[in-house]
């Protein structure tokens, strides 16, 4: 089989372009994982990241996610580039572009409070409004994009020659379809499992970002 590559260098404007999709990921780690740590009454073993858009400080989750998106969408532009002619060259960048889109939908609609969180708020998960059901719907678009992204990615490894990086790929998709079927099931510490297949899917694809950045003219 004769290994297929995507272009050896990227232009200065793809390279930036890049940078963003490279960044997304940490960043929305980072700010999220931080609140978790921090914000009183927050326990991520039941609840999910999302609910850290709620309550006096949730702009700055609604802002992570908003900012994290914009990052998605340019960096998916600077991947079409970097992938073009290559196996997955077209649909990794678009699913990239959509996880981006899903990703500012779910800080436009917030999730509603709920279990405890924030303080103060009565256990259980309490009534479902119509900003949470558009929060759960981005959601879904992002998950369902995210772990797209990364099986194709795997492709696109795969027929480059490079059956480690295949396999992460494949792993890290898998790692979020397994983390939110758990959660959606109603598995223990479901938030947990859930957070933990996002940032890996996340982190992997600003890897990916990464790599493809480095070829430079």
């Amino acid at each position: 089989m004769i290994a297929i590559q995507a272009p050896a260098t990227v232009s200065p404007t793809t390279r930036t372009l890049l940078t963003c999709a490279a960044v997304a990921g940490p960043l929305w780690s980072v700010v999220s994982l931080t609140q978790a740590a921090t914000r009183e009454g927050f326990d991520l073993t039941r609840h999910p990241l999302s609910l850290l858009s709620t309550g006096s400080l949730g702009w700055l989750q609604i802002a992570n996610f908003v900012l994290a998106g914009a990052l998605s969408i340019a960096g998916a532009t600077g991947l079409r580039r970097a992938l073009r002619g290559a196996p997955g060259g077209t649909w990794a960048p678009l699913l990239l572009r959509v996880t981006g889109i899903g990703m500012i939908a779910a800080g436009v609609f917030v999730m509603d409070p709920g279990d405890g969180f924030p303080a103060g708020t009565p256990a259980g998960f309490g009534t479902l409004s119509w900003h949470g059901l558009g929060h759960m719907a981005a959601g879904s678009i992002t998950f369902i994009a995210l772990i797209a992204a990364c099986h194709v990615l795997g492709h696109h490894f795969h027929r480059a020659g490079h059956p480690g990086h295949a396999l992460a790929s494949h792993l890290a998709g898998s790692a979020l379809l397994l983390g939110n079927a758990w959660a959606m099931s109603g598995g223990t510490a479901g938030s947990l499992t859930l957070a933990v297949g996002a940032i890996t899917a996340m982190i992997w694809v600003s890897w990916v970002a990464a790599r493809y950045r480095r070829r430079t003219v």
